[in-house]
């Protein structure tokens, strides 16, 4: 059919196949794609094993069971019949704990000691090494400490753990307005409130307790009503320090928490996001970028044969 006809079978411009292949060719440059790493070696393997959602699930299982017999030592009703069963159960605990441990320093070598939580996990299991007779008998009631460990294996409580760190710096101003304020009210109340109401404001060091115990809510109403008695316009101080203290400052330090838990979340997402489905992403970005290179093959193909045709120029 003759190309002035009009024909469907007329190829397209040229210029459109250049296009198409300037396109899949920028977007998809090899030497910007990461290959993916390959993972066969024995140190990978093991890490893959600690790394294991069910290897973790089963460190929870044991960090819970191990606190429940801790527990039973506590508990006259059971310490009697259960305490030797109690026992094993901790020894047997640690040992897993400490071989737990080993795989980890082996998977992750020196990275182990640059993670803040292995490092925890590290120290919480050491003391629990140490000997509790003699004069460390003392060192029994910290083996309690083990039930920590259960911060560092739910990834929830890590975040919320983190936040916590993270809100330090935003509450330490806070703070510092905190003690500013408690310390005026409480040259304010010694002043005022010293002769109606010795024991709660006779002296500074007593004005500040009973203030902050006022601040927490803690019988406030008590203290209040005592003093209320000889200087009836009393209330007017105690309203106002609740509302500055309770309902303000306080108020400050949840908003800090509350913020910085917001920034981990999002941190924790990005990282996600930046890390990809760890060796199933790095398969899924392999296919894609065969995808990608064949479709830049069929496009250069195609395109050396619309410029091999006679008069494709002309068009």
């Amino acid at each position: 059919m003759a190309a002035g006809t009009g024909s469907p079978l007329r190829p397209p411009p040229r210029d459109r196949f250049i296009t198409l292949g300037n396109v899949v060719e920028s977007a998809s440059p090899s030497e910007a794609v990461p290959r993916p790493r390959e993972s066969t070696g024995p140190r990978a393997r093991l890490r893959a094993l600690v790394e294991a959602p069910a290897f973790q699930r089963a460190v929870t299982v044991l960090i819970v069971v191990n606190a429940l017999a801790l527990g039973v030592d506590t508990v006259p009703a059971l310490s009697g019949p259960f305490s030797e069963a109690a026992a094993a159960v901790d020894q047997v605990a640690l040992a897993l704990f400490t071989a737990e441990l080993g795989l980890r320093l082996v998977a992750h070598g020196r990275r182990f000691a640059r993670d803040p939580w292995s490092m925890f996990d590290l120290a919480v299991v050491a003391i629990a090494l140490l000997p509790d007779s003699g004069g460390l008998s003392v060192l029994r009631a910290l083996r309690v400490l083990r039930v920590l460990r259960l911060i560092s294996a739910v990834p929830s409580m890590r975040r919320v753990v983190a936040a916590l760190l993270g809100a330090i710096p935003g509450m330490v101003s806070t703070i510092g307005l905190l003690v500013l304020i408690l310390y005026v009210s409480g040259v304010m109340a010694t002043e005022l409130f010293a002769e109606a109401a010795p024991d709660h404001f006779g002296d500074l060091g007593a004005s500040l307790f009973t203030l902050f115990q006022i601040m927490t809510g803690d019988g406030w109403s008590d203290v209040s009503r005592e003093i209320m008695k000889s200087q009836p316009l009393a209330w007017a101080f105690f309203v106002v320090y609740i509302l500055v203290t309770t309902f303000a400052v306080l108020n400050l330090f949840i908003a800090i928490v509350v913020s910085a838990m917001e920034e981990e979340a999002r941190l924790d997402l990005e990282n996600d996001r930046g890390a990809g489905a760890g060796p199933e992403g790095e398969a899924d970005s392999a296919a894609v970028l065969a995808e990608v290179r064949a479709l830049s093959a069929r496009v250069e193909a195609l395109r050396a044969e619309v410029a091999g045709r006679p008069g494709t120029a002309s068009r």
